[in-house]
C-alpha cells in the first residue's frame, strides 16, 4: 500500500513546492483536483514535470466534471459526461489510478414516479444507462472510473462499497472500480473490514480521514483493522489523505503520516 495526499493539503505556495514537500514528508503519491483542469491544459504538463522531478506520482483525480449524472436535465446529464470523458483522457496522460466519480449529492433530483417506480430505482436505472458509455471512454484512456460512496448526510445514493460494488458487477470491467473512504465508512458500514472484504474484486483506491475528517490519528476510527484487511485482500493502490490538515500542517501530517505506517503494521 502506498500513502499518498490530495495535493492542496500540502504545505507550499506552488506546484512544485508541494510535490517537494511531498517527497520530503514521504508521500509516494498525490492525488489532484479535477476542477480547474478543463479550462487549464497547462496543469498537466506542470504536474507531469514535478511528478518526473520528485519522483511522487500523481496517483488520481478527485472529482472535477460539472453537474451530476443523476440531474433531472438532460443537457446537464451530457455535460457531466462529457467533462468525465475529458478529465478520464487527462488521466491517461497523467498515468493515474482513476477519476473519482461521485453520481449526486443530496436529495434526488428527479421525479419520484410511484407506483410505477420510485426515485431511488429510477436513478439505479439512470446511471447504470450511462455508464456503459463512460466505461469505455475508460478503457480507452486506460483511466478507471471510481465509485465513491459517500455516508448519508451528503447523498442518498450510493452510501456504502456493497451498493457500488452491485455496478461493478453488473458492468464487469476492469476500469469501473471502487473508491474506499475510511471516513464515510466510519459511519456507514457495521464493519470496515467486512466491508472491504465483500468489495476486495473491485477496490482500486482509498481515502484516508479520521472520525471528525481531520487527519489519520486525531479521531477515533480504527485504522488498524481496516489496513490488516486491505493487506490480507492484497491491495497495494494508493491510500491518499482527503480531510482537513490543522496548524502546525507540516508537523502534524509528519504526525499522521508516523500513526498510518504504525497502523499498518
Amino acid at each position: 500500500m502506498k500513502i499518498a495526499s490530495q495535493l492542496n493539503l500540502l504545505p507550499g505556495n506552488s506546484t512544485g513546492e508541494k510535490f517537494e514537500k511531498a517527497k520530503e514528508l514521504g508521500f509516494e503519491g498525490v492525488e489532484v483536483l479535477g476542477r480547474g483542469m478543463l479550462e487549464d491544459s497547462s496543469t498537466v504538463g506542470e504536474y507531469l514535470k514535478f511528478s518526473e522531478k520528485t519522483g511522487v506520482r500523481v496517483s488520481s483525480i478527485c472529482a472535477g466534471y460539472r453537474n451530476y449524472l443523476l440531474e433531472e436535465s438532460a443537457s446537464s446529464r451530457e455535460k457531466s459526461r462529457g467533462d468525465i470523458k475529458a478529465l478520464l483522457k487527462i488521466g491517461g496522460e497523467l498515468g493515474v489510478t482513476g477519476l473519482i466519480l461521485v453520481p449526486l449529492f443530496g436529495a434526488p433530483r428527479i421525479s419520484d414516479l410511484s407506483p410505477y417506480k420510485s426515485a431511488v430505482e429510477l436513478e439505479k436505472e439512470l446511471f447504470l444507462s450511462q455508464l456503459s458509455e463512460l466505461v469505455e471512454s475508460a478503457e480507452k484512456n486506460n483511466c478507471a472510473l471510481l465509485l465513491e460512496p459517500l455516508n448519508r448526510y451528503e447523498t442518498h445514493f450510493m452510501n456504502r462499497l456493497e451498493q457500488a460494488l452491485e455496478y461493478c458487477e453488473k458492468i464487469n470491467s476492469p476500469f469501473l472500480r471502487i473508491m474506499a473512504d475510511f471516513f464515510h465508512m466510519s459511519i456507514e458500514e457495521v464493519s470496515i473490514p467486512a466491508a472491504i472484504e465483500k468489495a476486495k474484486r473491485w477496490l482500486a483506491h482509498v481515502h484516508l480521514a479520521d472520525s471528525n475528517r481531520i487527519l489519520p490519528g486525531m479521531g477515533h476510527t480504527d485504522f488498524s483493522s481496516g489496513f490488516k484487511k486491505l493487506k490480507e485482500i492484497g491491495f497495494t493502490q494508493y491510500m491518499a489523505l482527503e480531510c482537513g490538515v490543522p496548524e502546525p500542517k507540516e508537523e502534524n501530517l509528519k504526525k499522521s503520516i508516523e500513526y498510518i505506517k504504525k497502523a499498518m503494521g
